[in-house]
Protein backbone atom coordinates (compact mmCIF):
# COMPACT_ATOMS: atom_id res chain seq x y z
CA UNK A 1 0.00 0.00 0.00
CA UNK A 2 2.90 2.35 0.69
CA UNK A 3 4.50 1.65 -2.50
CA UNK A 4 1.04 2.66 -4.38
CA UNK A 5 1.04 5.68 -2.68
CA UNK A 6 4.56 7.07 -3.73
CA UNK A 7 3.86 5.75 -6.86
CA UNK A 8 0.72 8.19 -7.05
CA UNK A 9 2.29 11.08 -5.60
CA UNK A 10 4.68 10.74 -8.33
CA UNK A 11 2.46 10.83 -11.09
CA UNK A 12 0.82 13.82 -9.50
CA UNK A 13 3.49 15.66 -8.75
CA UNK A 14 4.47 14.48 -12.67
CA UNK A 15 1.42 15.62 -13.57
CA UNK A 16 1.21 19.10 -11.97
CA UNK A 17 4.64 19.86 -13.83
CA UNK A 18 3.49 18.99 -17.18
CA UNK A 19 0.18 20.83 -16.86
CA UNK A 20 2.59 24.37 -15.85
CA UNK A 21 4.97 23.49 -18.16
CA UNK A 22 2.23 23.94 -21.02
CA UNK A 23 -0.26 26.53 -19.35
CA UNK A 24 2.50 28.52 -18.36
CA UNK A 25 4.91 27.33 -21.28
CA UNK A 26 2.40 29.63 -23.97
CA UNK A 27 2.37 32.45 -21.78
CA UNK A 28 5.87 32.86 -21.22
CA UNK A 29 6.51 32.00 -25.00
CA UNK A 30 4.13 34.98 -25.87
CA UNK A 31 5.84 37.30 -23.38
CA UNK A 32 9.34 36.30 -25.49
CA UNK A 33 7.74 37.36 -28.48
CA UNK A 34 6.83 41.11 -27.22
CA UNK A 35 9.52 42.40 -28.99
CA UNK A 36 8.55 41.16 -32.24
CA UNK A 37 5.64 42.72 -32.47
CA UNK A 38 4.36 46.39 -32.68
CA UNK A 39 2.57 48.18 -30.01
CA UNK A 40 -1.24 47.67 -31.09
CA UNK A 41 0.04 43.95 -31.55
CA UNK A 42 1.57 43.74 -28.27
CA UNK A 43 -1.64 44.70 -26.71
CA UNK A 44 -3.65 42.09 -28.76
CA UNK A 45 -1.20 39.16 -27.30
CA UNK A 46 -1.37 40.30 -23.82
CA UNK A 47 -5.42 40.48 -23.73
CA UNK A 48 -4.43 36.59 -25.33
CA UNK A 49 -3.34 35.39 -21.88
CA UNK A 50 -4.40 37.83 -19.66
CA UNK A 51 -7.74 36.01 -17.56
CA UNK A 52 -5.32 32.86 -17.86
CA UNK A 53 -1.13 33.36 -17.01
CA UNK A 54 -2.00 34.21 -13.34
CA UNK A 55 -3.88 31.03 -12.92
CA UNK A 56 -1.24 28.82 -14.82
CA UNK A 57 1.14 29.23 -11.92
CA UNK A 58 -1.09 27.57 -9.54
CA UNK A 59 0.44 24.13 -10.95
CA UNK A 60 4.41 25.34 -10.40
CA UNK A 61 3.21 25.75 -6.68
CA UNK A 62 1.33 22.94 -6.88
CA UNK A 63 4.84 20.89 -7.94
CA UNK A 64 6.77 22.71 -5.55
CA UNK A 65 4.41 21.73 -2.81
CA UNK A 66 4.04 17.88 -3.77
CA UNK A 67 8.13 17.93 -3.48
CA UNK A 68 8.43 19.15 -0.26
CA UNK A 69 5.35 17.07 1.53
CA UNK A 70 5.05 14.17 -0.22
CA UNK A 71 9.40 13.77 -0.68
CA UNK A 72 10.32 15.58 2.44
CA UNK A 73 14.10 13.43 2.17
CA UNK A 74 14.54 15.00 -1.32
CA UNK A 75 13.84 18.43 -1.58
CA UNK A 76 16.39 20.11 0.53
CA UNK A 77 18.86 18.27 -1.94
CA UNK A 78 17.37 19.19 -4.99
CA UNK A 79 16.39 22.78 -3.75
CA UNK A 80 19.83 23.54 -2.41
CA UNK A 81 21.78 22.25 -5.68
CA UNK A 82 19.07 24.63 -7.40
CA UNK A 83 19.17 28.14 -5.35
CA UNK A 84 20.80 30.42 -8.16
CA UNK A 85 17.86 28.88 -10.72
CA UNK A 86 15.53 28.86 -8.60
CA UNK A 87 16.27 32.22 -7.25
CA UNK A 88 16.40 33.84 -10.88
CA UNK A 89 13.14 31.80 -11.43
CA UNK A 90 11.65 33.87 -8.76
CA UNK A 91 12.92 36.98 -10.07
CA UNK A 92 12.09 36.82 -14.12
CA UNK A 93 8.72 35.36 -12.54
CA UNK A 94 8.22 38.91 -10.35
CA UNK A 95 9.30 41.01 -13.25
CA UNK A 96 6.50 39.72 -15.01
CA UNK A 97 3.84 40.04 -12.85
CA UNK A 98 4.76 43.78 -12.63
CA UNK A 99 5.02 44.80 -15.57
CA UNK A 100 2.07 42.87 -16.87
CA UNK A 101 0.07 45.17 -14.39
CA UNK A 102 1.96 48.32 -15.16
CA UNK A 103 2.10 48.57 -18.88
CA UNK A 104 -1.25 48.79 -19.89
CA UNK A 105 -1.27 52.21 -17.29
CA UNK A 106 1.83 53.58 -18.42
CA UNK A 107 2.71 55.96 -21.95
CA UNK A 108 5.28 56.73 -24.11
CA UNK A 109 8.91 55.41 -22.96
CA UNK A 110 7.23 53.98 -19.73
CA UNK A 111 5.22 51.38 -21.35
CA UNK A 112 8.25 50.44 -23.98
CA UNK A 113 10.40 49.92 -20.54
CA UNK A 114 7.62 47.64 -19.00
CA UNK A 115 7.37 45.76 -22.41
CA UNK A 116 11.14 44.95 -22.09
CA UNK A 117 10.64 43.81 -18.45
CA UNK A 118 7.88 41.77 -19.37
CA UNK A 119 10.20 40.06 -21.72
CA UNK A 120 13.23 40.26 -20.24
CA UNK A 121 11.25 38.42 -16.83
CA UNK A 122 9.68 35.52 -19.70
CA UNK A 123 13.05 34.93 -20.90
CA UNK A 124 14.83 34.81 -17.41
CA UNK A 125 12.16 32.60 -16.26
CA UNK A 126 11.88 30.11 -19.24
CA UNK A 127 15.88 29.96 -19.58
CA UNK A 128 16.17 29.50 -15.65
CA UNK A 129 13.69 26.41 -16.14
CA UNK A 130 15.63 25.06 -18.47
CA UNK A 131 18.95 25.27 -16.67
CA UNK A 132 17.03 23.73 -13.68
CA UNK A 133 16.55 20.83 -15.44
CA UNK A 134 19.21 20.18 -16.90
CA UNK A 135 21.25 20.19 -13.63
CA UNK A 136 18.44 18.03 -12.67
CA UNK A 137 18.72 15.30 -15.42
CA UNK A 138 22.57 15.11 -14.28
CA UNK A 139 22.35 14.84 -10.89
CA UNK A 140 23.67 17.67 -9.89
CA UNK A 141 27.13 17.03 -11.22
CA UNK A 142 29.46 19.91 -11.27
CA UNK A 143 31.68 18.94 -14.71
CA UNK A 144 32.17 21.42 -17.00
CA UNK A 145 29.76 19.04 -19.43
CA UNK A 146 27.15 19.19 -17.17
CA UNK A 147 26.56 22.56 -17.29
CA UNK A 148 26.86 22.94 -20.99
CA UNK A 149 24.41 20.91 -21.12
CA UNK A 150 21.96 22.18 -18.89
CA UNK A 151 22.61 25.63 -20.70
CA UNK A 152 21.59 24.01 -24.07
CA UNK A 153 18.34 22.25 -22.52
CA UNK A 154 17.84 25.91 -20.72
CA UNK A 155 18.09 27.62 -24.74
CA UNK A 156 15.77 24.41 -26.05
CA UNK A 157 13.07 25.11 -23.35
CA UNK A 158 13.19 28.93 -24.75
CA UNK A 159 12.55 27.70 -28.48
CA UNK A 160 9.82 25.41 -26.85
CA UNK A 161 7.76 27.93 -25.26
CA UNK A 162 8.61 30.38 -28.02
CA UNK A 163 6.48 27.73 -30.26
CA UNK A 164 3.82 27.25 -27.74
CA UNK A 165 3.19 30.70 -27.77
CA UNK A 166 3.29 31.33 -31.41
CA UNK A 167 0.74 28.33 -31.98
CA UNK A 168 -1.50 30.04 -28.75
CA UNK A 169 -1.90 33.61 -30.62
CA UNK A 170 -2.51 31.65 -34.23
CA UNK A 171 -5.19 30.15 -32.04
CA UNK A 172 -6.19 33.43 -30.02
CA UNK A 173 -5.81 36.49 -32.87
CA UNK A 174 -6.79 36.64 -36.46
CA UNK A 175 -5.35 38.91 -39.32
CA UNK A 176 -1.83 40.47 -39.27
CA UNK A 177 -0.94 39.23 -36.19
CA UNK A 178 -1.90 35.74 -36.68
CA UNK A 179 0.10 35.35 -39.92
CA UNK A 180 3.13 36.88 -38.23
CA UNK A 181 2.46 34.12 -35.40
CA UNK A 182 2.28 31.44 -38.31
CA UNK A 183 6.05 32.84 -39.20
CA UNK A 184 7.53 33.01 -35.32
CA UNK A 185 6.05 29.24 -35.07
CA UNK A 186 7.86 27.81 -38.01
CA UNK A 187 11.24 29.69 -36.39
CA UNK A 188 10.35 28.23 -33.10
CA UNK A 189 9.32 24.76 -34.78
CA UNK A 190 13.41 24.73 -36.18
CA UNK A 191 14.07 25.72 -32.76
CA UNK A 192 12.86 23.24 -31.07
CA UNK A 193 13.78 19.94 -33.72
CA UNK A 194 17.23 21.68 -33.14
CA UNK A 195 16.91 21.13 -29.45
CA UNK A 196 15.41 17.91 -28.93
CA UNK A 197 18.39 16.78 -31.54
CA UNK A 198 20.65 18.06 -29.14
CA UNK A 199 19.57 17.34 -26.00
CA UNK A 200 18.58 13.80 -27.15
CA UNK A 201 22.31 12.88 -28.44
CA UNK A 202 23.70 14.89 -25.18
CA UNK A 203 21.64 13.15 -22.78
CA UNK A 204 23.18 9.59 -23.46
CA UNK A 205 26.33 10.83 -22.70
CA UNK A 206 26.59 12.46 -19.57
CA UNK A 207 24.45 9.72 -17.86
CA UNK A 208 25.19 6.32 -17.95
CA UNK A 209 21.86 5.30 -16.55
CA UNK A 210 19.85 7.08 -19.20
CA UNK A 211 21.95 5.46 -21.71
CA UNK A 212 21.19 2.20 -20.63
CA UNK A 213 17.60 2.22 -20.67
CA UNK A 214 17.25 3.57 -24.00
CA UNK A 215 19.90 1.54 -25.72
CA UNK A 216 19.91 -1.62 -24.20
CA UNK A 217 17.74 -4.28 -26.79
CA UNK A 218 14.83 -5.20 -27.25
CA UNK A 219 14.03 -1.42 -25.17
CA UNK A 220 14.69 0.73 -27.96
CA UNK A 221 12.22 -0.83 -30.09
CA UNK A 222 9.90 -0.99 -27.51
CA UNK A 223 10.49 3.45 -26.46
CA UNK A 224 11.02 4.01 -30.42
CA UNK A 225 7.14 5.43 -30.04
CA UNK A 226 7.89 8.49 -28.51
CA UNK A 227 10.57 9.90 -30.79
CA UNK A 228 8.53 8.82 -34.07
CA UNK A 229 5.43 10.49 -32.21
CA UNK A 230 7.14 13.60 -31.29
CA UNK A 231 8.12 13.49 -35.25
CA UNK A 232 5.10 12.93 -36.19
CA UNK A 233 3.64 15.78 -34.27
CA UNK A 234 6.40 18.24 -35.04
CA UNK A 235 5.51 17.37 -39.22
CA UNK A 236 1.69 17.90 -38.49
CA UNK A 237 2.18 21.07 -36.66
CA UNK A 238 4.40 22.59 -40.04
CA UNK A 239 1.55 21.54 -42.08
CA UNK A 240 -1.59 22.48 -39.99
CA UNK A 241 0.30 26.42 -40.06
CA UNK A 242 -1.82 28.63 -42.23
CA UNK A 243 -4.47 25.85 -42.56
CA UNK A 244 -5.84 25.22 -38.78
CA UNK A 245 -6.35 28.02 -35.85
CA UNK A 246 -6.22 24.93 -33.21
CA UNK A 247 -3.96 22.06 -34.85
CA UNK A 248 -1.01 23.83 -34.20
CA UNK A 249 -1.42 24.23 -30.33
CA UNK A 250 -2.49 20.96 -30.38
CA UNK A 251 0.58 19.39 -31.98
CA UNK A 252 2.53 21.46 -30.13
CA UNK A 253 0.68 20.40 -27.04
CA UNK A 254 1.37 17.00 -28.23
CA UNK A 255 5.09 17.05 -28.63
CA UNK A 256 5.82 18.59 -25.18
CA UNK A 257 3.70 15.73 -23.96
CA UNK A 258 5.86 13.21 -25.93
CA UNK A 259 9.00 14.71 -24.66
CA UNK A 260 7.96 14.45 -21.03
CA UNK A 261 6.92 10.88 -21.40
CA UNK A 262 10.33 10.35 -22.26
CA UNK A 263 12.09 12.36 -19.69
CA UNK A 264 10.17 10.62 -17.07
CA UNK A 265 10.49 7.11 -18.49
CA UNK A 266 14.91 8.67 -17.88
CA UNK A 267 14.28 9.44 -14.32
CA UNK A 268 12.35 6.90 -13.34
CA UNK A 269 12.14 5.35 -10.34
CA UNK A 270 14.86 8.47 -9.23
CA UNK A 271 13.33 11.77 -7.16
CA UNK A 272 17.45 12.53 -6.73
CA UNK A 273 19.40 11.31 -10.39
CA UNK A 274 21.46 8.23 -9.54
CA UNK A 275 21.10 8.96 -6.09
CA UNK A 276 17.26 8.52 -4.46
CA UNK A 277 14.81 7.03 -5.57
CA UNK A 278 11.19 7.66 -4.76
CA UNK A 279 10.72 5.49 -1.97
CA UNK A 280 13.92 6.58 -0.25
CA UNK A 281 12.33 9.72 -0.54
CA UNK A 282 9.13 9.39 0.61
CA UNK A 283 7.17 10.75 3.48
CA UNK A 284 5.74 7.98 5.83
CA UNK A 285 2.88 6.24 4.90
CA UNK A 286 0.30 7.92 7.78
CA UNK A 287 1.37 11.14 5.86
CA UNK A 288 1.16 10.38 2.79
CA UNK A 289 -2.48 8.91 3.25
CA UNK A 290 -3.43 12.07 5.04
CA UNK A 291 -1.81 13.98 1.91
CA UNK A 292 -3.75 12.14 -0.73
CA UNK A 293 -7.26 12.52 1.30
CA UNK A 294 -6.25 16.67 1.27
CA UNK A 295 -5.26 16.07 -2.67
CA UNK A 296 -8.50 14.26 -3.13
CA UNK A 297 -10.33 17.45 -2.00
CA UNK A 298 -7.95 20.26 -3.69
CA UNK A 299 -7.14 19.43 -7.22
CA UNK A 300 -10.94 18.77 -8.41
CA UNK A 301 -11.12 22.48 -7.59
CA UNK A 302 -8.34 23.42 -9.38
CA UNK A 303 -8.34 21.73 -12.49
CA UNK A 304 -12.32 22.30 -12.43
CA UNK A 305 -11.80 26.22 -11.84
CA UNK A 306 -8.72 25.90 -14.89
CA UNK A 307 -10.79 24.39 -17.49
CA UNK A 308 -13.89 27.10 -16.10
CA UNK A 309 -11.99 29.81 -17.01
CA UNK A 310 -10.86 28.97 -20.51
CA UNK A 311 -14.13 28.12 -21.35
CA UNK A 312 -15.64 31.57 -20.06
CA UNK A 313 -12.78 33.27 -21.79
CA UNK A 314 -12.81 31.41 -25.15
CA UNK A 315 -11.99 32.62 -28.49
CA UNK A 316 -10.33 35.32 -30.35
CA UNK A 317 -7.78 38.34 -28.53
CA UNK A 318 -10.28 41.40 -30.21
CA UNK A 319 -7.90 44.36 -31.16
CA UNK A 320 -10.03 46.68 -29.03
CA UNK A 321 -9.80 45.75 -25.66
CA UNK A 322 -7.26 46.80 -22.74
CA UNK A 323 -6.74 43.55 -20.53
CA UNK A 324 -6.14 45.48 -16.78
CA UNK A 325 -7.08 49.26 -17.74
CA UNK A 326 -9.70 49.30 -15.65
CA UNK A 327 -8.15 47.73 -12.53
CA UNK A 328 -7.65 49.97 -9.31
Amino acid sequence: MSEALVLVFTALMGAAVLAYVILDGYDLGVGMLMPAAKDDEQQRMVNSIGPFWDANETWLVLGIGLLLVAFPRAHGIVLGALYLPVAAMLVGLMFRGVAFEFRVKAHGWHRELWNWLFWAGSFLASFAQGLMLGRYVTGFDRGFGSWLFAVVVGGALCGGYVLLGATWLILRTDGVLQRKAIAWARWGLAWVALGVALVSLAMPLVSQTIREKWFAFPLIVALSPLPLGSLLAGFFLYRSLGRSDWKPFACAVAIFVLAFAGLAYSLFPYVVMDRMTIWDAAADKSALGFLLAGAAVVLPFIAGYTIYVYRVFGGKAKPGDLYGETRL
